[in-house]
């Protein structure tokens, strides 16, 4: 089965469980790191998550996974939180998180850069905007982008 295709699947499996918590699902990753294969949900509430949120979600997935069997390697379920610097995936993380500092890192440099830094103004038709350090606006085509996560400066 194709890695999207679980990740999809468990997707659909893990939401009415987060609901009915009042959790939100932050995302799915099934990959693999090694010898090893690792099916990862991330899942956020105001205030946090504790270890309790994380092994409630964790059982009731699991013994979701366990009846349906969609995978059919072993792999490892890790259920967490996203933590503090954590990732932009989806439209609503955009809008959620405008105007905190960001970090953008490209599949391919600009005049030799790969990372750039800078408070978040949002996502428009496919650009993702920040203002950097010297308060210019730097937009990147979100294909080009390999990831945006939040990031906390000291």
């Amino acid at each position: 089965m194709a890695r999207r295709k679980i990740e999809d699947i468990v997707t659909e499996m893990v939401s009415p469980i987060t609901e009915k918590n009042h959790f939100e699902l932050v995302d799915v990753e099934f990959l693999k790191e090694g010898a090893n294969w690792y099916l990862r949900v991330y899942i956020d509430k105001e205030g946090g998550i504790s270890i309790d949120d994380c092994q409630l979600v964790s059982e009731a997935l699991g013994e979701e996974l366990d009846k349906t069997d969609p995978i059919s390697q072993h792999y490892f379920l890790e259920v967490s939180s996203p933590g503090i610097e954590r990732p932009l995936k989806r439209d609503k993380d955009y809008i959620k998180y405008k105007g905190e500092q960001v970090e953008v890192k490209l599949f391919q440099p600009i005049d030799g850069k790969k990372i750039f830094e800078g408070k978040l103004e949002g996502l428009l038709d496919g650009k993702i905007s920040i203002i950097g350090s010297n308060n210019e606006t730097l937009e990147f085509d979100r294909e080009t982008v390999a990831v945006v996560k939040r990031t906390i400066k000291f």
